[in-house]
């Protein structure tokens, strides 16, 4: 199997520029994500301060890992149906009701953290909505983008969108942890002003037609979906790797108990926490953009989990700020050397009529392990402290290496990325 090289080429740029629908998509897109990044960082900082005002680190821990299980649970629930709709119906339309929800609740958020509202339970309400819009916002907006640009610049397409997931990954923590040095409104404020332009984007081109999905029913059309992924076990190993490795090495979930508890270092070590996965796979992205991966990539994309889960273990044990950050910027760097053979291998391999089932589950492996890492780092924080959960998770990350190695050996001996 191969999948598009992340080097883009100026003539393949430039083409693609002169597609204005799918530069449109691409902004809004890039903006979205940005904003989701940015609203995730503060709302951690944001939750586990009113919960250290009455409770201990390990209840803060736990307050924290709540959130990402309230954030989960809707993406969980819904991937299939929001799948299926994505087939079904008007991509663009779907961006648009979703990116106002998610405009709406980053309002929201910013009022709570404003007028210094102390209860939770509001903040995780509004996380599950949160979550169900993006439920239904990631497999629209995935599935859309390849089909506003020309049948011969689909691969750069795809490349391209993935692009824009990455650097909305890389960048977005970074100017979370920024901001929420200024206060978590500030941050909120931030988040809900590019949600709202990514809003005005989408106004400005049309979604084309679906095909192919219209006449069979809800429940046939998921089930293709399904038949589909599970019959190809070259994406399936590719997204179940990511989400057991994220799942099990979420040490970036437990930042806010490291920077105040663990390390001491308050509001502005945390920002610095929080920017330096961001700068290593930064870093890691411009050095694959001139040194692509030629060969064995399989294997690299193996050791660059393996790098995830070593340099977690390195940030578990570490007591000083510049070392934990040194950690987590070897963490953001090893986990791009495969993000881009993940992320394009499922939409280049997929047709287009079952890019948005497709698309959903591999948005629950991928993105929505994000949620339910921070959850389990939160439930393993409260018996074995934050130290021995991100020692945990990082342990695990290297054994779920050596695991799906063997279990896709098609995965493992993957070659050129062409």
């Amino acid at each position: 199997m191969s999948v598009p090289s992340p080097v883009i080429d100026a003539s393949t740029l430039r083409a693609l520029l002169r597609e204005r629908s799918y530069v449109r998509m691409w902004v809004s897109r890039l903006l979205g994500n940005l904003a989701t990044q940015v609203e995730s960082i503060a709302l951690a900082w944001q939750v586990y301060a009113v919960a250290r005002l009455t409770g201990t680190v390990a209840q803060g821990a736990l307050a924290v890992g709540m959130l990402g299980l309230a954030q989960f649970l809707p993406m969980f629930v819904l991937a299939l149906i929001a799948g299926e709709t994505a087939d079904r119906h008007d991509r663009r339309l779907i961006m648009i009701w979703c990116m106002a929800v998610e405009f709406a609740s980053a309002c929201i958020f910013a009022g709570l953290a404003h007028f210094g509202v102390t209860a939770l339970w509001p903040v995780y309400l509004l996380a599950i909505v949160f979550g169900a819009a993006r439920a239904f916002y990631a497999p629209a907006s995935s599935a859309l983008g390849p089909t506003l640009a020309p049948r011969q610049l689909l691969p750069r397409a795809i490349a391209m969108n993935s692009l824009s997931w990455q650097l909305a990954s890389v960048v977005g923590p970074a100017i979370g942890g920024l901001l929420v040095a200024g206060g978590s409104a500030l941050a909120f404020g931030a988040a809900a002003a590019a949600f709202l332009v990514s809003f005005a984007v989408l106004f400005g081109f049309a979604s084309p037609p679906q095909t192919g999905a219209q006449g069979a029913s809800r429940m046939a059309l998921i089930r293709e979906g399904l038949a589909y992924l599970w019959s190809n076990k070259f994406v399936l190993g590719a997204i179940s790797l990511d989400l057991f490795a994220v799942l099990l090495g979420g040490a970036t979930a437990l930042l806010p108990v490291f920077a105040r508890d663990v390390l001491n270092v308050g509001s502005q070590g945390f920002g610095i926490l929080r920017a330096a996965p961001a700068v290593g796979g930064v870093a890691m992205a411009l050095l694959l953009g001139t040194r692509p991966i030629r060969r064995h990539s399989g294997i690299k994309m193996f050791l660059g989990v393996a790098g995830f889960g070593l340099a977690t273990v390195v940030f578990a044990l570490s007591k000083s700020l510049w070392l934990s950050a040194v950690a987590l910027a070897l963490l953001g760097g090893f986990d791009m050397i495969s993000v881009f053979v993940r992320q394009s291998l499922v939409q280049i391999a997929t047709p287009n009529e079952m890019r948005g089932r497709v698309g959903a589950v591999s948005y629950l492996f991928i993105g929505a392990s994000n949620e339910l890492g921070e959850f389990e780092s939160g439930v393993v924080a409260r018996f074995l402290g934050p130290v021995g959960a991100a020692l945990f998770g990082g342990v695990g990350s290297l054994i779920v290496t050596g695991v799906w190695a063997g279990l896709f050996p098609d995965l493992r001996r993957a070659d050129r990325l062409e």
